[in-house]
Parts: C-alpha cells; sequence; structure tokens
C-alpha cells in the first residue's frame, strides 16, 4: 500500500547514495548533494524510455525548467530504478540538459520513500511509484503521488501541476516549432530571435522526412523558415520580428 502525501510532507527525504556515471567514471551522489540548501523538484517515474515517460512525463519539466528556476526552483531530478548507463542514454536522447537524471538503481531511495512497487508482472521486477514532490533543503514539502489504482496513471505527477502549486500565477511558455534547412541565414536569424527572447523551440529540418512541398501544405508558404508559436503560425523570420514588436508594444 502506498503512502499519503500527507504523511510524507514534512519528512526529510532517505539518506541514500546514487551511484552515477560522469566522464566514464563512477560517481557517488549523495542526497545531500542533491538537496542540502536547496529548492528541488523531484518528479519520480517507472522506467527510461517508457511511453508516458518519454513522451510526456520528462519532456514537460524538461520544457518548463525556465519557468520553474524563475519562481525559486534551484534543481529538477527525474529519479528512475533504473541504472546509470540507462540514465545517462535516456537523457541524451530526450536532449534533457535541464533535468539532474539520479540512478537510483537498487531502489534504495524509492523504497524509503515507500514508493517501490512490484511490476514483475510487466518483467520489470521492482519499480518506482509515479509521484513528483518539492523539497527545501532536504526536506518534503509538496508531494504529488498518483492514485494507487491499475496501470500506470499520469494524473498529478505532472510539471504544470507541480508549477501550479509552486506558483499559480506562473505563465508556462507556449509551445514554438520552427521548420527550417541547414544553412539557411534567415532560420539562423529566426532562431537566434527565439532564443533571445528565452523561448524553447522544436525543430524541423528539411531532409528528416520533411520537403519543401510538405513545409507549403503545412504553412501555405516555400519559405524557410516557418514559425509557429502556439498552434498558431507566425511565419518567416521578417514575420517572427515583427510579431515580437507587436507583443512589446502591446
Amino acid at each position: 500500500m502506498l503512502p499519503s502525501a500527507k504523511s510524507l510532507e514534512g519528512k526529510a527525504v532517505p539518506d541514500v547514495t546514487f551511484k552515477t556515471r560522469s566522464d566514464h567514471q563512477w560517481k557517488d551522489l549523495s542526497t545531500d548533494e542533491l538537496f542540502k540548501a536547496q529548492t528541488v523538484v523531484v518528479f519520480a517515474l517507472p522506467g527510461a524510455y517508457t511511453p508516458t515517460c518519454s513522451n510526456s512525463h520528462l519532456p514537460r519539466y524538461n520544457e518548463l525548467a525556465g519557468v520553474f528556476k524563475a519562481n525559486g526552483v534551484d534543481r529538477i531530478v527525474c529519479l528512475s530504478v533504473n541504472d546509470a548507463f540507462v540514465m545517462n542514454e535516456w537523457k541524451q536522447d530526450q536532449e534533457a540538459d535541464n533535468i539532474t537524471l539520479v540512478p537510483d538503481g537498487n531502489g534504495e531511495f524509492s523504497a524509503g520513500m515507500g514508493m517501490l512497487v512490484d511490476k514483475s508482472a510487466l518483467g520489470f521486477g521492482k519499480r518506482s511509484w509515479r509521484y513528483s514532490m518539492l523539497v527545501k533543503n532536504g526536506v518534503i514539502e509538496k508531494m504529488f503521488i498518483e492514485p494507487d489504482k491499475e496501470g500506470d496513471p499520469y494524473e498529478v505527477s505532472d510539471a504544470d501541476t507541480m508549477l501550479k502549486y509552486i506558483n499559480p500565477k506562473a505563465v508556462a511558455p507556449e509551445p514554438v516549432v520552427i521548420f527550417a534547412k541547414p544553412g539557411c541565414p534567415h532560420c539562423a536569424r529566426a532562431k537566434a530571435l527565439l532564443e533571445s527572447k528565452g523561448y524553447r523551440y522544436s525543430e524541423i529540418s528539411l531532409g528528416k522526412n520533411i520537403s519543401s512541398s510538405t513545409l507549403r501544405a503545412v504553412s501555405g508558404s516555400g519559405t524557410w523558415p516557418q514559425v509557429f508559436i502556439g498552434g498558431k503560425l507566425i511565419g518567416n523570420a521578417d514575420a517572427l520580428e515583427a510579431y515580437f514588436k507587436a507583443r512589446k508594444a502591446a
């Protein structure tokens, strides 16, 4: 039976040493190093490379990392009962540069939290239940634990729920997609402009399952780049500049 959120809030996180890998060397990482004198958001999940974890849980925390930082969070930690090699490869595959991925290989931290569950029916063995928590100087302030029911519920441990708890007035950035092609100076200008405004973006490049005809079908234009913000077509680099000028003037 899983513990309740209330039973964990106000308690210190388990004292554990994690076995991590950095620069091809083993490195011990203590909970003190992770949490002492810091405000940390932790989200734990059943396994690297699994669908919900890869498609939703990790990407959204990575996407909102800048907003969390602006609201007083020093570090975002993703924890899973996987080994260091798997976690490092998954971080690279997900391009999760804003997240500290921690391998709880032996499940010691998860067990200490009361969150180690048996998923042997799926061939997973012992894994972490899905949850998130806000930890300040090693003490749990707030827990969001997924409901104890069949399957892999994903209802309350998401990044948006945690952000709303930390600051109900925080505004999450709109998703940005840029269609670009290699060597295009206007594409480079558009990307530089987005970065200067603090926007993270997903890039879809010519030659990676997209052609100029695909671009025209999606945007109505064959001019590179084409930028979408929040699902709305902004247009090329000149249109993007005009968009930001209009926002500034408003």
